[in-house]
């Protein structure tokens, strides 16, 4: 049976709404975990809440445009207060963002380009996920030039290319190692880890990874049923009564994919997903700035059920992580991504304890 909580765990009701409530839950804690989106509608009151009372804030946001608009309205005003606020984390993007730093970590010599490829495989029972995130995806699509805008306006420093340049791959592809078609991974992994990489070297002078995300699809039929849903999705997202339609029926415009009711217990205990990553870059002495990459490696991270078991496994542990590695985080609080925030910490122990899997496939000397 399920374990009940303690005794001791108390309810707190608090509302998006009530900026008051909001208010009275952040003084009684240190760490918040935010749960509730589409983040673009609810997700901020939250963070202004956690920041203006010193609490420190979590969330399992896989939108760019809220992400980093965070961080343009509350890094100054989060690193004032010593807390720190770290988006997207839970299955998006902690595999892909760890995934690229442990991978780092276990090249032995200077990693300058990585590609991760995820297949998320399931039982006889198909699997599927609940209408927010599918409502996310279709106001973030419509969104996309307000996420240029935004970018503009935050004025990022560019991030310097080292080593052979990583080469942009076409929408769709197929890949000899899996045997699948492939596409361009549509979520925030992509833009989760250049801003990590960002980070980690402008702050820390550590050499930045190119990255490429792809997902990989399976046979003709899949591509083709995608391709014909994907265009409707694009057609319809652009105006309003289609964005209208595509919220009221989601099971309808997404195959049965997405649905109002979510998994059931079957379909979530009959999937898993795997992320390999191909890494390559220049053995120990070897000058990036110089020749061919000559060194490769293959990394993987497994877990359960992506939506339901495997985010709510990361946020906790980047909850724990947080409290109690805190000696191993940035220097000043702020508003920063996983991999940023927790690149020094026992984020990935903690989370090999717990099902999600980080492993060396290969080291393939070239």
């Amino acid at each position: 049976g399920k374990a009940a909580p303690g005794e001791e765990v108390g309810v707190l009701l608090c509302d998006v709404g009530d900026a008051g409530s909001l208010a009275t839950m952040a003084r009684q804690t240190r760490l918040v975990l935010n749960c509730v989106g589409p983040y673009r509608f609810f997700g901020e009151p939250v963070v202004e809440a956690c920041v203006e009372n010193g609490a420190s804030c979590i969330d399992i946001s896989g939108e760019p445009q809220f992400l980093e608009g965070m961080y343009l309205k509350y890094n100054e005003k989060a690193a004032e207060k010593g807390v720190y606020v770290v988006g997207s984390c839970g299955f998006d993007s902690i595999p892909a963002d760890m995934g690229v730093l442990y991978t780092r970590d276990k090249l032995k010599g200077t990693l300058t380009a990585v590609e991760s490829f995820l297949s998320v495989k399931s039982g006889p029972e198909g699997h599927g996920v609940h209408d927010g995130t599918w409502k996310s995806a279709v106001y973030g699509l419509a969104d996309e030039d307000n996420l240029k805008k935004l970018r503009r306006q935050i004025g990022y420093a560019p991030v310097p290319v080292v080593g052979a340049k990583l080469k942009k791959r076409g929408f769709l592809f197929y890949s000899p190692e899996f045997k699948e078609y492939c596409i361009t991974f549509m979520g925030s992994d992509g833009s989760v880890v250049k801003r990590t990489q960002r980070y980690l070297h402008t702050e820390l002078q550590q050499t930045p990874v190119q990255y490429g995300a792809y997902v990989t699809l399976g046979g003709l039929g899949s591509v083709i049923k995608l391709m014909f849903m994907g265009m409707l999705f694009l057609l319809l997202v652009k105006f309003n009564f289609g964005r209208k339609l595509l919220t009221k029926y989601p099971k309808f415009f997404s195959g049965g994919y997405f649905t109002k009711e979510g998994p059931t217990q079957k379909q979530m205990d009959g999937t898993s997903f795997t992320m390999t990553f191909f890494g390559e870059g220049y053995s120990e002495g070897q000058d990036p700035q110089k020749g061919k990459p000559n060194v490769k490696i293959c990394t993987e991270v497994k877990g359960p059920e992506p939506g339901y078991i495997a985010t709510p496994i990361a946020m906790v542990q980047a909850g724990l992580s947080l409290l109690e590695d805190a000696a191993s985080l940035p220097k000043r609080g702020g508003v920063y991504s996983p991999g940023a925030a927790f690149s020094k910490t026992k984020l990935i122990d903690r989370l090999n304890k717990r099902g999600v899997e980080f492993s060396v496939i290969s080291k393939p000397e070239v």
